[in-house]
């Protein structure tokens, strides 16, 4: 199966988010801060990241975060898997998706449907 790069700081949740992709088959490594996350992508690309936007020092972060992935790796899918709108409702969906601003693959909110998850992920690796 496909090798998942979980970028999340709430290690319970990524933890979580993990075994759900394992038992699917898939191999996979978590990442908790945003900073060294780039130094993880370079020692082994993954097929696919799953990325949240607040990290303690920037809540902000993982949108830096899926620019930085996206000029590096342009057609790495980085599925976007964040509570940003329980914090901010600013109202985050796939409908931002952009290119330039915002350039994940897809965008789901916490707290997650596993099932649903699975699913988004399968389509990313399609």
């Amino acid at each position: 199966m496909a090798y998942l790069l979980i970028i999340d700081d709430d290690e319970d949740f990524a933890g979580a988010v993990a075994a759900v992709l394992q038992s699917e088959g898939h191999e996979t490594a978590i990442e908790l801060d945003d900073r060294k996350a780039m130094d993880r992508l370079r020692q082994r690309r993954p097929d696919a990241i799953v990325l949240d936007v607040m990290f303690p020092e920037n809540p902000s972060g993982g949108f830096e975060l899926a620019r930085k992935i996206r000029r590096s790796y342009d057609r790495l899918p980085i599925l976007m898997l964040t509570a940003v709108n329980q914090q901010f409702p600013l109202g985050f969906s796939n409908k931002d998706i952009d290119p330039t601003w915002l350039p994940v693959t897809e965008f789901l909110e916490k707290p997650v449907d596993f099932q649903l998850l699975s699913r988004k992920v399968a389509q990313l690796l399609a």
